[in-house]
Parts: structure tokens; sequence; C-alpha cells
């Protein structure tokens, strides 16, 4: 459902799986591929303002370096499944030598001297990096601007939000700057902006794509996830991207099948739980008409659907006291001397955590314990769960956060991202796949939530979906 770029060059209209067949084959050269896109952004990203650092020289000089691997050891080549695909990191992440300033005036002039492990693996496995992409202040908040870069527009409409806090890589890939980029996601920062772009973007089990280096090794709320434009892009990133790393405590050893190629899964038989608000949260009405009109593509390929949702009850006491402890642990050092130089809702986050005690960290935990066994034991029962990705559509690009849905306010800037961090506090691996365009001619994603661990099976049905829908 991605609107096509008018005008975009050939190249850039690609899926990231036919390019890296391009270039395999040797019909195209990585430079060429460079050039398509660079020439893509600088026609598109002063409007939209999703790749907030370019670095063209270095960029040049790994493209290069892929077309002569390719020349001197083709067999070496084979192995690198990005080799010569164009991507840029989220400005959450440190890349080498390659300004990283997390949105934050207080790391506007910060060039790490080394690359995050996910960073490594996208560079080991050829893909070529031309710079970072946009995000909000620390990441907090689902609205990507900054007081460093300023705001990242919606492709299908410059005046409203891309989301976030991945909206830098959701807008690039939308408007075919990109082919495939990486976020990460704590309440939704994966899935909110790929359902505002009408891209894909996939939050994987925590400890399937490890964090190195770590910031709380145990945390398993904030992972790191690809997107793509569609599926299979994404699923050829996340092969690149996933397996154990002993640095991170909590990292996954890779399954037996491979997560890229993902063939679409034959739903026959599959027992599926549909739920338009999770039985507690409002959405917009056009969010949960187009959600309800996709439905029949998983009864026509073989799914019982029902009604359906597991007792997230305490979801959001859970998310909030982890998410201020964590901003308070990694932020609240730099606090006393920078505060003026952090944004409302970041200090917020910071105060929250600083004034936490240990008793309520521990009520948390235990409340997030029992909400594990009441989904352990809905999965028990359903395949999988289906829901809106983001309870609103795109909304203003000026605006921060909405105030109200459907009449009901909103007391805190997170709770309109409910339908996404409501999940994240499961653990369970879940997908946000563009599903539908409503009368507003705005994307809505549609969240494809599967038990812990079972992260191929979620791309899987998300693969047979889109397939369906896409016809």
């Amino acid at each position: 459902m991605t609107r096509r770029a008018s005008g975009a060059p050939d190249l850039c209209t690609r899926t990231a799986v036919d390019l890296a067949a391009l270039l395999a084959r040797g019909e195209v050269s990585a430079v060429e591929v460079l050039e398509a896109h660079l020439g893509w952004i600088d026609r598109r990203n002063p409007e939209l303002n999703a790749i907030c650092t370019l670095d063209r020289d270095q960029a040049f000089e790994q493209a290069r370096a892929a077309d002569d691997l390719r020349r001197r050891d083709p067999e070496v080549a084979a192995a690198k499944p990005l080799l010569g695909l164009p991507t840029a990191i989220k400005d959450l992440v440190p890349t080498k030598d390659v300004r990283t300033t997390f949105g934050s005036p207080i790391f506007a002039d910060n060039v790490p001297d080394f690359d995050a492990l996910i960073v490594e693996r996208i560079r080991d496995a050829g893909a070529v990096v031309v710079g970072k992409t946009n995000t909000p202040e620390f990441g907090a908040g689902s609205q990507t601007f900054n007081p460093v870069f300023g705001k990242t527009r919606n492709p299908w409409d410059p005046s409203r939000n891309c989301g976030g806090s991945s909206g830098g890589a959701a807008a690039a890939l939308a408007s075919r700057m990109l082919p495939i980029a990486d976020g990460s996601d704590l309440g939704g920062s994966l899935r909110n902006p790929a359902s505002f772009c009408g891209v894909v973007g996939f939050r994987p089990t925590p400890g399937r794509v490890p964090r190195v280096p770590p910031e709380q090794a145990w945390d398993d709320l904030a992972v790191l996830g690809p997107m793509g434009r569609n599926v299979a892009d994404a699923a050829l990133l996340f092969s690149a991207i996933a397996g154990p790393d002993p640095r991170d405590p909590i990292s996954l050893h890779s399954p037996p099948t491979p997560f890229h190629p993902v063939e679409p899964l034959d739903l026959h038989g599959l027992h599926l739980a549909w739920t338009p608000n999770l039985g507690r949260y409002p959405v917009e009405r056009e969010v949960v008409e187009v959600c309800e009109a996709a439905l029949p593509v998983f009864r026509d390929l073989g799914a019982e659907v029902e009604e359906a949702a597991p007792d997230l009850s305490g979801a959001g006491y859970i998310f909030r006291t982890l998410r201020a402890n964590l901003f308070a642990d990694k932020l609240g050092p730099l606090f006393p001397e920078h505060r003026r130089q952090m944004k409302d809702t970041v200090i917020e986050e910071i105060e929250r955590g600083l004034a936490l005690t240990g008793p309520d960290v521990a009520k948390a935990h235990a409340e997030r314990t029992r909400l594990h066994c009441r989904v352990v034991e809905f999965f028990e029962r359903y395949d999988a769960l289906l829901l809106p990705t983001v309870q609103v559509l795109p909304f203003d690009v000026d605006q921060p956060y909405p105030a109200e849905i459907e009449g009901q306010p909103m007391k805190r800037y997170t709770d309109w991202m409910a339908s996404c961090y409501s999940i994240t506090v499961t653990g369970c691996p879940a997908i946000s796949v563009p599903c539908g365009v409503g009368p507003s001619g705005l994307p809505v994603g549609l969240q494809i939530v599967s038990p812990r661990g079972s992260d191929r099976i979620t791309l899987a049905i998300a693969a047979a979906f889109e397939a369906a829908n896409a016809g």
C-alpha cells in the first residue's frame, strides 16, 4: 500500500531483495545504486528531513569497495547479503566517525570512535552506510523532531508527522530514499512510524538482535530491529543483524531455520484473535474500520478469526515505571548540568525515574510477571493476535502528541501509544504491516503479534497477509 514516489529513479523503486539480486548478477554496480539514491535524497530530503546526516565521501568509498570485492572475490561477495545496498543508521545508534547526536544539543558535535554491534553487522553484510536518520530527542516520544535537526515530515502528506522514534528511517523508506533501514523500539518506535508511513517495522523478541554496547543489559523493553518497504526486505535486513553475542546476556541463539528468505505461511487451521482496542484504549474510528476491512483476507487464507484480547491490565503502570527507570539511569548523570538543554518530556521522564523507590520498581516487575502468565495462557488458545498498530492516524507535524482520541483526553504524552507499548511489555515479537488506506488518504498499519520467540512465524504470517492483500 506504500505510495509510489512519483518520478523516482527506477533503482530507487526496486525492493531491497530485487536490488540485491541485480547487484549479485552484476547487472548494476553499487556505485550506480548509490548515485541513484543520493540523487533522490537530494530531491526529497530537503522537504522531508528524514536523513539528518549525510556522508557522501564515506558512502562512495564503501560502494567502490563493494564493487571491487565482487570483482576480486565473488565467493566472499556472495556471502554478504546486503552488499551494495544503501542504508542509513538511526541517530540513536553510535557510528564510527559519523556524527551521532541522539537528537540532543548536548551531543550535537558527538562523533563516536566505534560502531555499535548492529552497525558492525550491517557493514559486515556489505551495506553502504550513507549517514543517519532523524529521531526525537533521546528517542522520547513517537513524533520525530528535535532541536538539532528539526522535524521530519510524512511522505504521504508533509503536513503530517511520520511517527517515531524511528521516524526518519520510516520516512526515508516510504519516499524511496533508502531500500532498508534499522530502527529501535521501546514503546512502539519501529511499529508506530511504520504504520504512519505505510512501511513494515518489525519488533523482534528481546535478545534476537543483541545490543552492544549494552546500557542496561538485562532490560528487555528496548530492542533493535529492521524496517523495509515490504516483509521480505525487512527479513533480509533482520537476517543480517540477528544472532547471539555473549556481551548481551539476554541474546538468543539463532533458530535452525533462517529468517530470510521468508515464505508466506499457510494459514489454514490457524486460530487468530482480533481486537480493535485491547478492550481498554480509545482508537480512531477510521483506523478501526481500515483494519477490520482487512480481516477477510485472513479468513480467505484459511484462518479462523474471532474477537478476543489478552488481559493486559497493568501494562501502563509497568511500561511507565520501567521506562522512567531507564531514563533516570541513562540520563540522570547528565541532568544536573544539562537540564536546560532537554525538552520537557525528557525532563519529566528523568524526574519520574529519579523519584521511583525500590518497591515501585519491584511492583512493576511483579505486575509484569502476572501479565506474562496471562499472555502465555492466551497464546495457548490463539496462534497470533491482530490489532491496530497505532490508535490514531498521522497527525499535524507541529503537534507534539494527540491531546485526545475519540473525545477521551490523553493525560500523558505517551497515552496515545498504548496499543504499541502494551505489546512491548509482553516481550512478544510484533510487526506492523500496511493494511489499507482510509478516506483520509493516509496509511494504516495492522499489528501482528505472536508468542515470545516465534519471530519467523510472525514474519511468515505478515508475508502471507501482505501477498494476499496486495491482490
